[in-house]
């Protein structure tokens, strides 16, 4: 549950600019200095220090101000701007970009080629959002409330190089090879009126909220092979379009009841829910196949021809296209109260019905009880529901995936699609959780609190993506799709996810050297897969050489990827105009899954450090520095970790299962207005 309070004064604001900048060190990774050819005929390398980069420079400028609205009422409206340019932490490509002449020694401009040709970490992000929170009061016992929000984003983000001498490539056009990129145009609104007040003993709150994302794809600096020397380098590859309308009633109350000692409170509402999701296709080169081979222009109907699509993300073809959605209508009731003084109980319970899944009721129980006015101890038991997204049933796309280390044109289907279908899928069901929590909390009047909190989460028919299924008799099934392997979404796993999570705090009052504050955060997590379903009878005898949908490294991904354990230790000292903030967190052991699990990459347990320091100049105006990740810790770089190391994930420095990313150290500096 997030509890998200909006701005609501209504008068004053503020002002603030924040510019920062990766300023860092690729640690493992050598600067190249030099390229030669070597006495045997092929490329000789030169390496240096660990390469130096200053990247990712980010301005962000935001604004607040707030407003009466007559008597009785406010508006505050939030501001941001954006500006976000890329990093890149590949390492260089030791690969010959051109073929070889016909002597068979090296093209000359092998040695003069940008050997930093992929684009590996941030793409480059430029976005504006504007928000703003209102209420009037209209009446002693009724108010009228609206928020709302539009944020519009563009990004650029690169996909993998191609070379001079790649089959993809058309050298007419890039005559050293090309790194395609993939452009995002996101534009997203919400709007939400309400009306909130007291009427015959019940508090009331009747609301509306609309919401919509569009998402515009693009691709540039790319081009569709198939259609030869007069492809274009530019394209529209389709948009994603998701909204939703929710309404909701709901009505509370303390209710005296003649056993209990204590008023019940009660809560119950309804609300009804439609949502939408529309896939456009794109322009029509960004997914045809032309006719153009390798061996020059092609006029038949037989091939051999050139790669279809735009390269890096072929558009959304209008097979791809729909339009669907779907509504449900759900009823709670909560109840809450004190059996005793000391002990609190709480239940509640929850109808759903789905347009296109069905109806489900699921309930909660919780409990408190206090042992001393320090000590309390806490326990929850509930289910859950959860019906596939719109996305997870309908999206369709073919893009350029790593598999194994080597890229490959994968083909995400929609379940219910004829390919799909082909493969084996079963189409998706909802999911259903069972979870469980226990702990207590510990609060002194010296200042020092303490949570300790056990939970379990089992959930049946969990949806996740199918492995990349491959093989002949696939690559047969998925003729005229562009893709040579071939995944979608289904309930195929039950899983389970115990942990234990710790937070304590310490606050330290000091005589004339101000106040710190500790705190001490800690969490186990395991995640285990418990059940898998059985392969589908499709795929025997298809060339499928795997257990089932759901093995080897997806398998892995789900139960290795992230950290187990994960401790965050902070402490904020305060001392008159200067206040200091010092974190420092821990990420336990992680493995970047293969397709054997003794192939995994393991990411060593490290530290990140962040550090901040403010100082007010005026009451109105403050400034402040820092630093996140000021000790510059990388993950093992690839080249050292990996034992058979593929050209690719030579290339791709760091593993991105890194759970602190790869961009090393962020500097930072921050003034601040208010008025």
């Amino acid at each position: 549950v997030i509890n998200i309070v909006l701005k609501s004064a209504s008068s004053g604001g503020s002002v603030a600019a924040i510019y920062g900048a990766n300023v860092t060190e690729m640690d493992g990774v050598p600067q190249l200095e030099s390229v030669s050819e070597g006495s045997d005929g092929n490329l000789a390398f030169t390496e240096g220090g660990d390469r130096s980069l200053t990247d990712g420079q980010t301005l962000t400028l935001q604004g607040n101000m707030g407003f009466e609205l007559g008597e009785n009422g406010f508006l505050n409206i939030s501001t941001e701007y954006r500006d976000r340019h890329s990093t890149n932490r590949s390492d260089y490509d030791q690969r010959e970009n051109y073929d070889r002449l016909d002597d068979g020694s090296l093209d000359p401009r092998e040695l003069t080629v940008n050997r930093y040709n992929h684009n590996f970490g941030n793409g480059d992000v430029e976005d504006f959002s504007v928000f703003y929170n209102s209420a009037l009061q209209l009446t002693n016992d009724a108010e009228l409330y609206s928020f709302g929000s539009y944020s519009k984003r563009e990004g650029e983000g690169g996909g993998f190089y191609r070379r001079a001498s790649d089959s993809r490539n058309i050298e007419e056009i890039y005559p050293d090879g090309f790194l395609p990129v993939i452009t995002s145009d996101i534009n997203d609104f919400s709007l939400a009126l309400g009306v909130k007040g007291f009427l015959s003993e019940w508090n009331y709150d009747v609301s509306a909220v609309y919401g919509q994302d569009a998402f515009e794809f693009g691709v540039i600096n790319s081009l569709n092979t198939s259609y030869g020397p007069t492809s274009q380098t530019s394209f529209d590859a389709g948009t994603l379009t998701y909204d939703q309308l929710t309404l909701n009633v709901d009505f509370n109350r303390e209710v005296d009841v003649s056993f209990l000692e204590s008023s019940v409170s009660v809560a119950f509402g309804a609300e009804y829910r439609t949502e939408g999701y529309e896939i456009e296709a794109g322009e029509e080169a960004s997914y045809a196949q032309g006719t153009f081979g390798p061996g020059g222009e092609v006029t038949g109907e037989d091939g051999p021809f050139g790669a279809a699509g735009s390269q890096v993300f072929p558009g959304f073809t209008p097979e791809s296209e729909g339009d669907n959605s779907r509504h449900n209508v759900s009823f709670y009731i909560d109840l809450e109260t004190y059996l005793t003084d000391n002990w609190n109980i709480a239940v509640a319970a929850r109808y759903e019905d789905y347009s296109d899944f069905g109806d489900t009721l699921n309930g909660k129980i919780a409990t408190r009880y206090s042992l001393t006015e320090d000590l309390a101890i806490r326990a929850s038991a509930s289910t859950g529901f959860r019906a596939p997204s719109l996305q997870q049933q309908y999206f369709t796309s073919v893009a350029t995936v790593f598999v194994d280390g080597e890229p490959t044109e994968t083909g995400t289907f929609a379940p219910s699609s004829d390919v799909a279908q082909a493969l084996g899928s079963p189409g998706l069901d909802a999911e259903e959780a069972t979870n469980y929590g226990v702990g207590f909390t510990w609060s002194t009047d010296f200042n020092f609190s303490l949570s300790v909190d056990y939970y379990q989460i089992l959930i049946d028919d969990r949806i996740v993506l199918s492995n990349n299924l491959s093989g002949a008799a696939i690559e047969e099934l998925l003729a005229g799709t562009g893709a040579t392997q071939g995944r979608f979404f289904l309930n195929a796993i039950d899983s389970k996810t115990r942990g234990v999570d710790v937070v304590a705090s310490y606050n330290v009052a000091t005589d004339g050297y101000g106040d710190i504050a500790f705190n001490l955060g800690y969490n186990y997590g395991k995640n285990e897969v418990t059940n898998i379903i059985d392969p589908p009878a499709e795929l025997q005898g298809a060339g499928f050489d795997q257990d089932n949908l759901f093995s080897g490294t997806e398998l892995r991904r789900f139960e290795v990827s992230t950290p187990r354990n994960k401790y965050n230790l902070s402490a904020t000292w305060t001392n008159d105009d200067i206040r200091t903030t010092l974190r420092t967190t821990r990420y336990g052991e992680t493995q970047d899954p293969s397709s054997t699990a003794e192939l995994n990459e393991v990411l060593k347990p490290k530290w990140i450090t962040d550090l901040d320091i403010g100082y007010a100049l005026t009451n109105n105006v403050s400034l402040s520095v820092g630093a996140n990740n000021i000790f510059d810790v990388y993950p093992d770089a690839t080249r050292e970790n990996v034992e058979e190391l593929t050209t690719f994930s030579r290339l791709f420095a760091y593993s991105s299962f890194s759970p602190y990313g790869f961009n090393g150290r962020y500097v930072y500096g921050k003034i601040e207005m208010k008025f």
